[in-house]
């Protein structure tokens, strides 16, 4: 989801830590728990964790064991970024006082995904590298029915005194009203608390037939209104590369420089998600994922006529040889006891 803040100094960093056998993407789905239930959400869905058990079924932690066993987790992968989701992160609010610090004392950018459901601690908005994307869905009538007790109401009282990105998925309802879109642009261009407006369109699963799917002119249409309207609102970051991203999206998650790049784990924090953060059989032919995006437009970025993707391949491939002598020269750390897990 950081793609679009991306520069020179990171990719340089980034590589240097693929070329090592480490992801520099981390995903930690911080718990299980929330408040809402939004339809459409991947997390929760059937499949996300492959099958067996599903998001609300898994174990996760509490407190001080959260605490530790969170930034042991991060100490093992050695990110670059991390990515903190959930369930609902703020749920664990107190807990992140402790985490958030934590990460940006070793450098670590780091991003919160919520709801705003409840209010964002103000000592948040001094913590460097430290993005709060808020996901809102559409305007009131639409967003406060989707995510109910997220409601503009509160998002609005919640994110004073912050800077925040919001991060909306754009689906079918939505682009079937004439200049939807652009109210919503209008309504947060305006806000003192918006920094970022990002755009995602709805990723569906594989055979999944829901309302929320859009259409390929769905989505050509929409592509067309966000290069209509990006000279209008400053605040809307949707670069030509990214929109090209979105009509052209990588063929598999094997195709993906977020799917490659990243490490998903869920809330038990040994689970990895697979085969992206969508988990599941995610339809990336119909992909509208702002991270996937982001990081397709470098990847396609030609240096001296190569692609960088030519690049980061052959450096994958360099990092997963010296990843299998590292394992196979140092002796595998034991493995804390899980939690007990029910079955949902």
């Amino acid at each position: 989801m950081s793609a679009p803040a991306i520069g020179a100094r990171e990719l340089i960093q980034a590589w240097g830590r693929i070329l090592t056998g480490y992801r520099p993407n981390l995903s930690i789905e911080i718990t299980k728990e929330c408040p809402l239930r939004c339809p459409g959400c991947y997390a929760y869905g059937d499949d996300h964790l492959g099958g067996a058990i599903t998001l609300r079924g898994l174990a996760d932690y509490k407190g001080h064991e959260l605490v530790s066993r969170f930034m042991a987790l991060v100490d093992r992968q050695k990110p670059l970024h991390v990515s903190i989701v959930g369930g609902e992160p703020l749920v664990r609010y107190r807990e992140l006082n402790e985490i958030l610090p934590a990460l940006a004392a070793r450098g670590i950018y780091t991003q919160i995904i919520t709801s705003a459901v409840r209010p964002i601690p103000v000592e948040w908005s001094e913590l460097r590298r430290l993005q709060i994307v808020v996901s809102i869905d559409g305007l009131p009538a639409e967003h406060d029915e989707r995510r109910k007790p997220a409601t503009y109401e509160r998002i609005l009282k919640h994110i004073e005194g912050h800077q925040i990105t919001v991060h909306c998925t754009v689906t079918r309802q939505q682009v079937r009203r004439e200049k939807y879109l652009e109210e919503f642009l209008a309504f947060w261009q305006a806000n003192a608390n918006t920094r970022l407006i990002w755009i995602s369109l709805y990723t569906p699963q594989v055979g999944e037939l829901s309302i929320e799917r859009l259409t390929a002119d769905d989505r050509d249409g929409l592509l067309t209104e966000i290069r209509r309207l990006r000279p209008t609102f400053s605040k809307l970051h949707a670069p030509d590369a990214m929109l090209q991203a979105y009509a052209e999206p990588p063929d598999s998650p094997a195709d993906c420089v977020f799917a490659q790049s990243t490490e998903c784990f869920s809330s038990d924090l040994e689970r990895r998600i697979t085969p992206c953060q969508f988990g599941g059989k995610p339809d990336c032919v119909n992909c509208g994922c702002v991270a996937s995006a982001g990081l397709t437009a470098i990847a396609r970025h030609r240096l001296s006529g190569v692609p960088l993707g030519q690049v980061f391949t052959a450096s994958m491939a360099v990092g997963r040889t010296v990843s299998r002598m590292r394992q196979t020269l140092t002796p595998a750390d034991p493995l804390p006891s899980r939690p007990s897990e029910r079955a949902q």
